[in-house]
């Protein structure tokens, strides 16, 4: 079964008026089998931050052969080239990208938002279903509160896609927070690895 790991959390700061003032996506590791996937690359400038995580868990830049971005902002994206060895796929719904791993479409956000999915299991044979949300479900805040993310493209489309990570996750690792439960509605201990 796929593992996944959180390289980097991901965070969101606002102003008083609730601008955004500094964005910064989670980076996840999926391994299954030879398959080494990056899912969303940070943003520029947490270059080291990234490459020392990795390492921590054995692997080097070029153990990477997949690069996944649940959308092109540059905080999802911005270190893509770390990974030169990788190919960057572009999937669309259903899409498998390894056994236990596919693509789920997120439209609202932006209309070109994914999802990834990676169904696990935890060693205890309890089969769980990790969703890599990037900002198709942003924040816990936004699960608790049932809203959808404040920036999106179709505010409709933002509401079904939350409503089908949700139905189908047990775990969330979102765009700008910590991993979290759906059904314990609480955050996970890290570092986190499932």
């Amino acid at each position: 079964m796929p593992a996944v790991f959180l390289v980097k959390p991901g965070s969101i700061e606002r102003d008083e008026y609730g601008r955004i003032l500094d964005a910064r996506s989670s980076v996840t590791l999926i391994i299954r089998g030879q398959h080494t996937i990056i899912v969303d690359s940070g943003l520029c400038g947490e270059e080291e931050l990234i490459l020392g995580e990795l390492a921590k868990l054995g692997i080097e830049q070029e153990d990477v052969k997949s690069i996944i971005n649940t959308h092109s902002d540059a905080d999802h994206c911005g270190n893509n080239y770390l990974f030169s060895r990788a190919k960057t796929l572009k999937a669309k719904e259903g899409e498998v990208i390894a056994p236990g791993v596919w693509v789920m479409e997120t439209p609202g956000h932006s209309m070109d938002s994914i999802s990834v999915v990676v169904e696990t299991d935890d060693g205890a044979s309890q089969s769980k279903t990790v969703v890599i949300s990037g900002d198709a479900l942003p924040t816990f805040g936004n699960f608790i509160k049932n809203v959808p993310p404040a920036l999106h493209v179709d505010r409709d489309n933002a509401i079904a896609s939350m409503q089908r990570i949700i139905a189908l996750s047990d775990i969330v690792v979102p765009g700008h927070d910590f991993p979290f439960s759906i059904r314990r509605r609480e955050y996970l201990s890290l570092p986190f690895k499932m």
